[in-house]
């Protein structure tokens, strides 16, 4: 039964997702809803089906498509059949409308096709009238509306720098470059045509977007087959453009990865950075889930016989998990029969309808069955009808937003304390103080000390930490706490008057009796339905939010960590110290390789012959640096070092050393790519030559190691497991996309980070160049095993041939005949027919992508230039004249191209031979002291390295062996850099600063410090 809607005058307020920092606040009116999303036509439907058909033979997308409720409805065009039989003519006209249209091709993404094709519901008015109750703004033309919009969202983007280089020139540099749509024709992984088409040209359509091809609107919004539009909810919850979130829906489809689209496709999404297109890539995969998760619970409770009109309705109206669990959890399966359900079976929601309706006709006593239970009496009748009105309640979308408005207006806190069983453990332990206690209860007295702040714990859920709300489940799981959220009791009172008068009052005037089944029934509802639902949410969404923040910190500190700028030309003496077995030394050379190992007691007797080896070690290998682990007897080795270099024993050598982190190195040490790499070596000599690369190359040696393991954040084990393995992949990826790799030298290792490429691909390639010898250009990478179209489309532009390795790697000559033979052993499909050239690219060196070499050759021309000129100082005052004397927009209209595909082509012409982008970046600290923490003085001012961040702090490394803490209340604007000031997480690790001793605690082994600025 639906409850009709009141025209009496009810307060729509803002729907605020629990799974979501955002609320739905912004929503569009109904005339610009009308007047950019039009209703499906018919003869859009055809092509789309058509089109889902071809793309299920791709690659391995048919692989999750088993539930498809809607299926049968495909094959009812007649072209349907004809599309797995003919697709070559399809495939040069389906990228052609991709590209005028920018339409959402069919998905090859798993997740996105299943409810494709489903007609979609019409979406409740009642977010119209939330929206212009709240008097928000809203244009009536969509053009107008992102005019207004866009500002904003604009500058919340640009708050959130995915890498923090000095200038911000120097960031568009590796990662601009403008919309190109080349290569997205879906037949072309079939055929094996790697031709690019010339570059689309796309304005920046920050200010007046023109409205969606009404084909593609409607694909997007009937995909999910949900009562609400994808792309109106995905643009409120991440504040992104609507036709920016059409562009990465369709990118994500087809099979583009993060880093291409920033870098490649950057007019596409209105240049975001990875971390905000990583975000709208979340909220949308999360609606996808949701979706299929609605799916398969409206197909199970068909299959059990229970689902109506209503409920199917309800079920399809769910923007979040918790909403769906709510709707659906009194109908799982082995949870008992609610009480609504049991009365509903009586018959008793025909008398609840009446009693809504009509209520001057209902008699209770004319459904008083004397003998059937539930039924016997007039009370057990009037039990049953409040039931079912307190289901109605819960359900009911409008009373839950009301009831979620009055929560937000009030004072709702979250509470903890020590649970019972915390306390009666404690009283065992106190009553057995005498006897010995066993290891595992020390460490459970232990953990309780560590809750000790939150054993009385209250606050507000709108201010609470993220920090706090992960610590305090963390005390929940191990049945240290007990947690509650509290709701003030004017809530219930408003919520009780609020229905009673407007919502849920009756058509026609009800007698007494009656309008205290209703007052009962909502009472009942709030106290017993709608009050743990407010709870779970509030958790939800704090757990969620906290979650959010703490991945955010792990991608901020892996970011900063990967991106430490290398230290090149020197060779260096990785150390593994250590007490009993000895200090575990590797001598690296200037490219890494190792040239002797060895093991030195510095902390036994007979500390003058290891000091005499280590001076012969070094001055043999002209060894000037050298780095220790932060490890066991760190602090000893460091002090031995520093005495060796005050009395210049190493002499005439310039010897410095500096202290790693070495977390992680002994996990990789063991693993089956150490093994691989160094199979003669002990695992703790691996360990030392581990440590001598994180300096080296921190970049290539940390990509090694499973990021959860470098010792950067906090909380790791409080967080989805699976989303902080994503987003750390993801960050993995894009530093190493955005680096670039030289194919000819780096690791197999860390070509499997190169985005477009996997471990199967990377070996590959590796086993290409060891047969083939080196690759002389891009082009060769087409005849490597996997590599097909998308494939090279996406990992092309990152890989470099460097003509210096390229020369010294020549020593094995390349077979020329190799070059046919390989593609006949894969597929002999376009490959060996495929016209590869040997000779070496000069713009294979640059971030230029192989689909724009066209325009950087017409470029070339209208600079004067040549192609060999690349990186001179020749070249470089050539295209700074020819931009001072003529816009870059004006150039790039010459040379038939976008402003932004123009500027990288000039950054990858100007920027000089082995660029690198962590030139930016902070080194290592090397130095040749030593001081202790009893050195310290509350008020000395001195500089270190951020070490690490955490949610209340950043911890910063001062050279005393022990990291201080500066507290994040010390952290304000004002001793930051303008370009970090809107950066919401402030520091990160590697950062350089100047701080002030505020307290030392020697005992507990903590530094309080003050930050004063950001040392640039």
């Amino acid at each position: 039964m639906m409850r009709r809607p009141r025209t009496t005058a009810v307060k729509p307020v803002e729907y605020r997702d629990m799974d979501s920092d955002l609320s739905f606040s912004q929503t569009m009116s109904s005339d610009e809803d009308c007047e950019e999303w039009r209703p499906p036509e018919p003869k859009p439907k055809a092509p789309s089906k058509t089109a889902r058909a071809s793309v299920a033979g791709e690659k391995k997308a048919a692989v999750k498509r088993t539930a498809k409720p809607k299926e049968p409805k495909v094959p009812k065009p007649p072209k349907a059949p004809k599309v797995p039989k003919e697709p070559k003519p399809r495939a040069p006209r389906k990228p052609a409308a991709e590209r005028k249209t920018q339409a959402a091709k069919v998905p090859r993404d798993p997740g996105a096709p299943r409810l494709a094709g489903t007609k979609r519901k019409k979406i409740d008015k009642k977010d119209d009238k939330a929206g212009e109750d709240k008097g928000e703004k809203q244009t009536d033309g969509h053009e107008g509306n992102m005019a207004e919009e866009g500002g904003p969202s604009i500058r919340m983007k640009e708050e959130r720098l995915s890498f923090i280089v000095s200038d911000s020139h120097q960031a568009d540099r590796w990662a601009g470059e403008g919309s190109s749509l080349a290569g997205f024709k879906a037949k072309k992984e079939e055929v094996e045509d790697f031709t690019f088409d010339e570059p689309c040209q796309k304005k920046p359509k920050t200010n007046q977007p023109t409205a969606l091809p009404s084909s593609q609107a409607n694909t997007l919004r009937n995909e999910l087959n949900m009562d609400w539009d994808l792309i109106e909810v995905l643009s409120t919850l991440t504040c992104v453009e609507r036709w920016v979130c059409v562009n990465i829906i369709s990118l994500l489809r087809e099979e583009n990865t993060v880093p291409f689209m920033v870098r490649y496709r950057k007019e596409m999404i209105n240049h975001m950075d990875a971390d905000a297109v990583r975000d709208v890539q979340l909220v949308y995969d999360e609606l996808c889930t949701l979706a299929k998760k609605t799916q398969s619970v409206i197909q199970t409770l068909k299959k059990d016989g229970v689902l109506t009109d209503e409920l199917e309705k309800d079920l399809r109206s769910c923007r979040s998990a918790d909403e769906l669990d709510h709707v659906y959890s009194p109908y799982k399966k082995g949870s008992k029969l609610t009480k609504a359900r049991r009365a509903k079976a009586l018959g008793l929601e025909e008398a609840a309808s009446t009693l809504m309706d009509s209520p001057h006709t209902l008699d209770l006593r004319a459904w008083v069955k004397p003998g059937t239970e539930g039924l016997s009496s007039l009370e057990e009748v009037a039990t049953g009808v409040e039931h079912i009105l307190a289901d109605m309640i819960a359900k009911d979308p409008e009373t839950l937003t009301y009831v979620k408005t009055l929560c937000e207006n009030s004072f709702v806190t979250i509470q903890s304390s020590v649970s019972k069983s915390a306390l009666k453990e404690k009283e065992q332990e106190k009553s057995a103080k005498g006897h010995q206690k066993p290891g595992p209860q020390q460490n459970k007295n232990k953990d309780m000390d560590k809750f000790n702040l939150y054993f009385d714990f209250t606050c507000n859920v709108q201010r609470i930490q993220s920090h706090q709300t992960l610590a305090i489940n963390r005390g929940e799981s191990l049945k240290i706490l007990t947690v509650k959220v509290n709701i003030p009791d004017r809530v219930k009172s408003d919520f009780t008057r609020w229905c009673i008068n407007n919502r849920w009052r009756t058509r026609t005037f009800a007698r007494e009796e009656l309008n205290a089944i209703i007052r009962n029934a909502v009472e009942d509802s709030y106290k017993r339905l709608i009050l743990p639902f407010l709870t779970r949410s509030y958790r939800t969404k704090l757990t969620s939010t906290a979650e959010k923040e703490s991945i955010a910190l792990f991608v901020r500190n892996l970011r900063q960590r990967l991106l430490v700028c290398p230290v090149r030309g020197s060779v260096i003496m990785g150390v593994d110290p250590g007490f009993r077995h000895g200090c575990k030394l590797a001598i690296l050379s200037p490219t890494s390789q190792i040239l002797q190992t060895d093991v030195v007691y510095l902390h036994n007797s007979g500390q003058h012959r290891e000091a005499d080896k280590l001076c012969h070690l070094m001055t043999k290998y002209s060894c000037t640096r050298v780095v220790i682990g932060n490890g066991t007897a760190c602090r000893e080795t460091e002090s031995f070092f520093a005495d060796l270099i005050s009395r210049r024993c190493f002499q005439p050598l310039d010897v410095s050393y500096c202290i790693t982190n070495e977390a992680g190195a002994s996990i990789y040490s063991v693993s089956p790519e150490a093994v691989k790499e160094m199979p003669e070596l002990d695992p703790n000599i691996r360990s030392a030559v581990s440590i001598g690369r994180r300096v080296q190359d921190p970049l290539a040696e940390l990509v090694k190691i499973d990021p959860k393991h470098i010792g950067i954040g906090t909380y790791q084990h409080d967080v989805s497991a699976g989303a902080l393995k994503a987003a750390l992949d993801g960050v993995v990826q894009e530093c190493v996309s955005f680096v670039g790799v030289d194919i000819n030298i780096c690791s197999e290792i860390l070509m499997r980070h190169v985005a477009g490429l996997n471990a199967g691909r990377a070996k590959s390639i590796a086993e290409w160049r060891e047969q083939n010898g080196p690759f002389m250009n891009r082009e060769q990478l087409k005849l490597v095993k996997g590599m097909g179209p998308k494939t090279y489309q996406q990992c092309a532009g990152f890989i470099r041939i460097n003509p210096q390795t390229l020369h010294s790697a020549k020593s094995s000559p390349h077979p020329a005949p190799a070059v046919p033979e390989k593609p006949a052993a894969k597929k002999g499909k376009g490959k060996s027919s495929a016209n590869i050239p040997t000779s070496c690219n000069p713009l294979d060196q640059t971030c230029i992508h192989p689909e724009s070499y066209d325009v950087a050759q017409r470029f070339l021309s209208l600079v004067g230039g040549r192609a060999d000129q690349i990186g001179s100082a020749g070249l470089r005052q050539c295209v700074e004249h020819k931009v001072r004397t003529s816009s870059v927009e004006e150039l790039a209209r010459t040379v038939d191209t976008s402003p932004e595909t123009l500027k990288l082509i000039i950054d990858g012409l100007t920027q000089p031979p082995g660029f690198d982008i962590r030139q930016n970046f902070g080194q290592a600290d090397f130095k040749r002291g030593i001081v202790s923490m009893s050195d310290l003085r509350v008020g000395a001012v001195l500089t270190g390295r951020v070490d690490n961040t955490t949610l209340f702090g950043a911890f910063v490394d001062i050279g005393v062996g022990r990291s201080g803490l500066i507290h994040k209340s010390h952290i304000t604007l004002d001793k930051l850099p303008v370009s970090q000031r809107r950066r919401s997480l402030a520091l990160g690790p590697g950062e350089r600063v100047e701080v002030r001793v505020l307290n030392v605690d020697p005992q507990r082994g903590r530094i309080g410090l003050d930050l004063i600025r950001v040392l640039q």
